[in-house]
């Protein structure tokens, strides 16, 4: 079995919290590529009192992507070491699961609200958990850990579940329907004005030739009699003449 490791750690902050947007197109991984475990582990013993409140998040980042997560919490304050996150993740992969389309997550609280995290991806699951889509999750960690309206398993549960959703979606940038939009109107107005334009000139030119007939023929020298004459003709459609 391959796989591939990635470790992220970061000090979580209540201030500038941001989600990534989604831009790659992901292709959810078939049924067969999975075999279906558990999806947590409490080693703190004190994060996951409801597992009713943890699991539904986490199944739907899983139907929705194919990749099944895998959660698991380390005592509170017990490392904040990268290396040894990276050799706990690698290590923890391969007891756990026994295909590659697994993710794994090792959360670590500090115990003085903030936290670090390690992240094991298996090589088919890497699809889907790319750099941009780690990010995302990260992102929505972050916002959850901070939202004391929630408890310690929906922190999670609604950290997968919007991961989930988001990754499998491209987000259009708004300025794209804006832009769109923009041309859109520009070339409706310009039309407007071309159109406009030539109404005018035709109907300046209407009351040019209707000036001229109403003219008395006494007040042109022969020569513009004959002038004006063939310029009638020419402006009359064949249809009138």
């Amino acid at each position: 079995m391959m796989l591939l490791c990635i470790v992220i750690t970061f000090f979580a902050s209540s201030q500038g919290i941001s989600v990534t947007k989604s831009t790659v197109k992901r292709e959810k991984l078939p049924a067969s590529a999975v075999n279906e475990t558990g999806y947590y582990t409490d080693a703190d013993g004190d994060w996951v009192n409801r597992p009713n409140k943890l699991t539904p998040g986490m199944r739907s980042f899983y139907r929705e992507t194919g990749v099944q997560p895998y959660l698991y919490i380390l005592p509170n304050g017990y490392t904040t070491s990268v290396r040894e996150l990276n050799e706990m993740a690698e290590k923890l992969y391969g007891e756990l699961f026994t295909d590659s389309a697994h993710f794994l997550l090792v959360f670590c609280d500090s115990g003085y609200e903030s936290f670090n995290c390690g992240y094991a991806v298996g090589a088919q699951a890497r699809t889907i958990m790319d750099e941009e889509a780690i990010d995302i999750l990260a992102g929505y960690l972050e916002r959850h850990y901070y939202d004391y309206s929630l408890s310690e398993e929906e922190i999670f549960s609604k950290a997968f579940e919007d991961t989930g959703k988001r990754i499998m979606t491209v987000e259009i940038s708004p300025l794209v329907p804006l832009v769109l939009c923009i041309t859109l109107i520009t070339v409706a107005v310009m039309a407007f004005l071309i159109l406009k334009a030539r109404r005018e000139q035709r109907e300046r030119e209407q009351r040019r030739i209707e000036e001229i007939i109403r003219t008395p023929l006494e007040k042109f020298g022969d020569q513009e009699v004959a002038n004006l004459a063939k310029k009638y003709e020419e402006d009359i459609p064949d249809n009138k003449r």
